[in-house]
C-alpha cells in the first residue's frame, strides 16, 4: 500500500506544476492585447514554464517540480496604429508575442497531463480500497 500511496503523491506533484502552468496560460490570453502605455516601451511578453525532475528522497521517487517562469524572448510584431499612445515617430505600435492559438494548445495539453494525473490519484485509491476489502 506504501507504492499506492508514493504513486498519489507523485501524481500530486504533477497536478501542482500543470496547475502553474495553466496559471501563466491563463495570465498570457489576458495579456495578449497589453501594449506599451508609451511610444518605445515593451508590450507584455509571454512567459513560458519550465519543469525540471526533482527527486524526492522522501518518496525515493522522481518528481516534477516547476524549474523557472521565463519571458519568451521571441520576436515581436507591430501593427500601424498612428493614435495609439504607444505608437512610436512612425504610426507602429509593438504587440505582445502571444499567439492565442498556441496558448489553447499549451491550455489542453496542460489540462490532459493534470487530468492523467488525476486518473493515477483515482485508480490508486480504487485498489487500496479493493486492498482492504479483500483484507476484511
Amino acid at each position: 500500500m506504501d507504492d499506492l500511496k508514493i504513486s498519489s503523491q507523485i501524481a500530486s506533484k504533477g497536478m501542482k506544476a500543470q496547475a502553474t502552468r495553466l496559471r501563466v496560460i491563463s495570465e498570457n490570453l489576458a495579456n495578449a492585447d497589453s501594449t506599451a502605455e508609451s511610444a518605445g516601451g515593451d508590450p507584455y511578453r509571454r512567459k513560458i514554464v519550465t519543469f525540471r525532475n526533482q527527486l524526492d528522497k522522501a518518496l525515493e521517487a522522481d518528481t516534477v517540480k516547476v524549474k523557472k517562469i521565463s519571458n519568451d524572448m521571441s520576436k515581436l510584431t507591430s501593427k500601424y496604429d498612428p493614435t495609439h499612445p504607444g505608437a512610436d515617430d512612425k504610426g507602429y505600435v509593438l504587440m505582445p508575442n502571444v499567439n492565442p492559438l498556441v496558448e489553447m494548445m499549451d491550455m489542453r495539453e496542460a489540462q490532459r497531463s493534470y487530468e492523467a494525473n488525476m486518473n493515477v490519484i483515482t485508480t490508486s485509491r480504487q485498489m487500496v480500497a479493493k486492498t482492504l476489502e479483500l483484507l476484511k
